[in-house]
């Protein structure tokens, strides 16, 4: 794999061996010493356009934990501020031999435009309302730890699915690995077009007790040009996510930051069955994993996937 642009770059075989990869990056963080030498000497970038905590604090910290160099980079004080277009800042990055660029971005399709523009590899940590790859890999780790395996189980997606780049990438994720999955929220903000994806459309949370997993997204109203919701009363009246509606065997996920209140009550984010701390933890390993395929190239195919591979010798230096 030489970037991941999307998770169409990917097949069931490659997500699988991600996750197992990353679960090997988990064994390693239980040990004293975390870091590994398997990327020693690469440089990854990280280039955001668009304000970030977990996202881009986990990116920087798997490959820091890989042993490779790190130059983050955000638009905010930078020459884009100046006026400075995509294609003169990589042009400029280029000039420092990256390895790597981690890119998010507010304009769909600017990862695919960077794998054209620059030899390095390209991860794409989020664009726009398009794709958001790593969080569904970590989202499908998440799931496989707990539950073993995907096939068969039954995710519901509730809420601004419209303006959702995390709902898009997995919806494809999760059906990859044999799950059946439901989009939900008002018409408005669950359109139709995404049943070309596969998921089941509905608009209201009636059979919502079906679901093994419910899977909550925030109310993005930065992205909201028009009013889709008559009031954020009436979306958490039909469609928050509480104790009442929830039931106590259904696992809670969410892919932050959280709108407390809105989206979700205080008590399922705090109760149990929410995933939403596994989420961030998971988003190291996966990312480590993730750079690990792009730059270092996939393990060999083994008998015991889950063995320890020579990459995941620890740094002692």
């Amino acid at each position: 794999m030489r970037n991941l642009v999307s998770i169409e770059d990917l097949d069931r075989a490659a997500i699988e061996r991600i996750v197992a990869l990353a679960t090997n990056f988990g064994q390693v963080a239980d040990r004293p010493i975390k870091k590994l030498p398997s990327l020693r000497g690469r440089l990854v970038i990280n280039l955001f356009y668009e304000a970030s905590t977990r996202t881009r604090s986990s990116f920087e910290l798997a490959a820091k934990r890989l042993s490779a160099d790190v130059l983050n980079l955000v638009s905010s004080g930078s020459s884009v501020d100046k006026g400075e277009s995509l294609r003169d800042t990589v042009a400029t990055l280029s000039a420092y031999g990256p390895d790597a660029i981690v890119i998010r971005s507010p304009h769909a399709g600017a990862p695919a435009l960077l794998a054209g523009w620059t030899h390095a590899a390209v991860v794409n940590a989020g664009d726009g309302k398009h794709q958001h790859p790593t969080q569904a890999l970590l989202d499908c780790y998440t799931l496989t730890q707990r539950l073993g395996s995907l096939e068969g189980c039954n995710i519901w997606i509730v809420g601004d699915v419209l303006h959702s780049r995390v709902a898009r990438s997995c919806i494809q994720a999760f059906r990859m690995l044999g799950a059946q999955v439901t989009v939900a929220g008002p018409p408005t903000l669950v359109p139709d077009e995404f049943a070309q994806l596969g998921a089941t459309v509905a608009h209201s949370l009636e059979d919502l007790r079906e679901a093994d997993v419910v899977y909550a997204l925030r109310m993005q109203l930065e992205r909201m040009e028009d009013s889709l919701v008559p009031s954020l009363r009436e979306y958490t009246t039909n469609f928050q996510l509480n104790a009442r509606r929830l039931g106590a065997r259904q696992l809670l996920m969410h892919p932050g930051p959280v709108n407390r209140g809105i989206e979700l009550s205080g008590e399922v984010i705090d109760s149990p069955q929410s995933l939403i701390t596994n989420q961030v933890a998971a988003g190291v390993v996966v990312r480590m994993a993730v750079l690990y395929e792009v730059l270092a190239g996939a393990p060999p195919e083994t008998d015991q996937p889950h063995s320890q591979s020579p990459a995941l010798e620890p740094q002692t230096a």
